[in-house]
């Protein structure tokens, strides 16, 4: 019988979201030291495995199927058909954003959900890495995964952090490779400008700004975040001015330490020159800067060279009402994203990418260009990366509902064994 077919009869002849409901339930149960609680578990428990034993006894690949029921809703399971029918291969490993992705300010507690935690032990459980892909710093990355899915999965082996965007990785368990810090194959003169930008950002900006801001603890990029919550109207205002403020900066580390870069110019040409080139290349920076009466009068394409071969290699980043940031082109999510793979052992991978914002989408047209993975992203995403998922896959979820579309690509796995 046709998978299609197969999956038709499934959710037209059983109660599937009463099961789901019960594996929900099982899986995320609280440890609490209730026996009522308890006994109220394990009759929950039984009636799953009776529900599943259904399925089971009426299909020849009846464990499959009852396991895509307890995990996968009707749409879900459909959608995951079509992905076996249009790649004709399963996720090999998991790339995953933190912020805004797999957790969320909006309509969650900021907390990784417990259903989104447990889908993830599944996959673990299944043999599939994953790997944790932020801007955050490793320290607070580390936390929360071993918080959040326990020491024994974090040092496993089959779990990578690939932290600040790219400039490091981290995978416990591999001895010497375990922790690879790119950003020190960086010129030295690349490094020494963001030596420069990183000691003066705090001491000498405007008291107004330094009042206000913080920097994240970072080992490379330069992160100015608000003191206010994350996308409140004071936090835009700082992390506005903190954009102007840190272009300005990496003009003058650019002339101090880059050769020649600078050489012909003015300090306040130079900064002009350095808004011109960035405003050119992201039209949420030209309009910060135009809202901050600091548009620069120049042609993004009058750049002299020298300048612009320096800053081709510098990202600035804006994160609206979030924060404001001087990163490596050399070093993004994609190169640590490789390195990660490579430490794993995935020689030919196939990953669920999920994210929000613009460094996630390098790393999604990575894998379309490359026929190595699928993207996903929340309805919440920058325009661009909504952009690029529409136009792909169309796996698109709700703000803090990443557990969907893991729950999809876990059906998909599943009933790839259907052959």
């Amino acid at each position: 019988m046709e998978r299609y077919d197969l999956v038709y009869r499934l959710y037209d002849e059983f109660d599937t979201k009463t099961l789901r409901e019960y594996q929900e339930f099982v899986d995320v149960f609280p440890a609490v030291d209730s026996r009522v609680a308890l006994e109220h578990w394990q009759r929950a428990s039984e009636e799953l495995d009776d529900r599943k034993g259904e399925i089971r006894s009426s299909f020849a690949a009846g464990e499959t199927l009852a396991e895509v029921a307890a995990r996968a809703t009707r749409d879900q399971a459909f959608t995951a058909l079509d992905l076996q029918a249009k790649y004709g291969r399963s996720v090999n490993v998991l790339v995953l954003d933190v912020d805004e992705t797999l957790r969320s300010a909006g309509r969650t507690d900021n907390e990784i959900p417990r259903e989104t935690l447990h889908i993830l032990t599944e996959f673990h459980e299944s043999g599939v890495p994953i790997v944790i892909c932020t801007g955050q710093t490793l320290e607070n990355v580390k936390g929360f995964a071993i918080q959040g899915l326990g020491s024994e999965i974090v040092h496993s082996g089959e779990l990578s952090i690939v932290y600040e965007a790219g400039t490091g990785v981290f995978t416990p368990g591999h001895g010497a490779a375990t922790k690879q810090l790119l950003y020190e194959d960086l010129d030295e003169e690349i490094r020494d400008v963001f030596d420069d930008v990183r000691g003066r950002v705090l001491p000498e900006a405007p008291e107004d700004l330094r009042r206000n801001c913080h920097l994240q603890g970072n080992e490379f990029n330069v992160t100015v975040k608000p003191n206010y919550e994350t996308g409140s109207a004071r936090s835009r205002e700082i992390i506005d001015e903190a954009l102007v403020y840190l272009l300005e900066l990496l003009a003058e580390a650019v002339a101090r330490h880059a050769d020649a870069a600078g050489a012909d110019a003015s300090d306040e040409r130079l900064a002009e020159l350095t808004r011109a080139f960035y405003a050119d290349r992201d039209p949420e920076i030209r309009g910060v800067l135009e809202q901050e009466g600091a548009y620069p009068d120049a042609d993004g394409d009058a750049i002299p060279d020298g300048l612009s071969a320096v800053l081709e290699r510098i990202d600035v980043a804006y994160y609206e009402a979030d924060a404001a940031e001087i990163g490596s082109l050399e070093l993004n999510k994609v190169v640590g994203v490789e390195r990660a793979l490579d430490v794993l052992g995935v020689e030919d991978p196939f990953a669920l990418v999920m994210g929000d914002s613009k460094s996630d989408l390098r790393v999604m047209e990575w894998v379309s260009r490359t026929g190595t993975g699928i993207a996903a992203a929340p309805d919440h995403a920058s325009e661009d990366t909504l952009e690029h998922v529409l136009e792909t896959d169309e796996l698109v979820f709700d703000r803090g509902k990443s557990v969907d579309v893991l729950q999809t690509v876990y059906a998909m796995n599943r009933l790839a064994r259907l052959g």
